[in-house]
């Protein structure tokens, strides 16, 4: 379960399907997701083996097929370091990260504390706040337990879109927000060097505070692009085609 003390992410190593000109990208999914539902489903690891790309595929603790598979912290800062024992032990060099939601967050801090091991990173749906600090797990917990009514509605959302995957263990998922919950979310506190991209729907309540990371990365002379995708919200901006397109064309950039 543990080794060394690190996390034992599940991982998947999806070969190109092409040629292999660029490096291995490591896709980060978002909570109450899991790889295959974040980046298979919605076409991703077709769209960048297909391009060329060997894919590096994770779900996080609390998520996929085997939730529980890891013992400990599920610290951000434990997932970080997992994260970094993967690249370094597949020898992978640099790779690039695409993270969404959840997965922005972390792959925002795993890049800043990592940048020998990331060459440019893809953040979509983010924002300056942490998207699980104002989840109310007394509330969700009891709503599982006893079908009690939850009276937060951030919570409330976050619950059906928990609930909306049948495979998905409420339990593991409340694991996870606690162990986030113990390290708060300050994107100032370290900005990641390498070239961002950042990219949201305009239609997306979560990433209103977008702009406050792109003064982040511009006061720390980050180069960075954004992208506002028309008509898309924080559900189905990762399935837009102009996400994946402008996604690739910047990290062949």
């Amino acid at each position: 379960m543990i080794n060394g003390m690190t996390l034992d992410l599940n991982l998947r190593v999806v070969r190109a399907n092409a040629e292999v000109k660029s490096p291995s990208v490591l896709f980060i999914h978002g909570f109450a997701s899991s790889g295959e539902f974040n980046w298979d489903r919605s076409r991703w690891l077709k769209y960048f083996t297909d391009a060329g790309r060997d894919v590096l595929l994770i779900d996080l603790p609390g998520h996929g097929e085997d939730p529980r598979r890891n013992d400990g912290s599920w610290a951000p800062s434990q997932i970080r370091q997992a994260l970094a024992a993967i690249v370094m032990d597949l020898d992978e060099g640099p790779v690039d990260v695409i993270g969404y939601s959840l997965g922005s967050r972390l792959a925002w801090e795993f890049a800043a504390f990592n940048p020998d091991l990331v060459n440019h990173l893809v953040i979509g749906g983010p924002g300056a706040g942490d998207p699980l600090a104002a989840f109310e797990l007394d509330q969700a917990r009891a709503h599982v337990e006893t079908g009690e009514k939850i009276h937060d509605d951030y919570t409330a959302t976050i619950m059906q879109i928990a609930k909306a995957e049948p495979s998905n263990d409420l339990s593991a998922l409340f694991e996870l927000i606690e162990a986030i919950k113990s390290e708060p979310y300050d994107p100032a506190a370290k900005v990641p060097s390498v070239p961002t991209l950042l990219v949201a729907g305009d239609q997306d309540d979560l990433a209103t505070t977008l702009p406050h990371l792109r003064r982040l990365l511009k006061n720390a002379g980050t180069r960075n692009e954004v992208l506002w995708l028309a008509g898309r919200n924080h559900a189905n901006a990762v399935t837009s085609r102009e996400f994946k397109e402008k996604a690739l064309g910047f990290l062949n950039s």
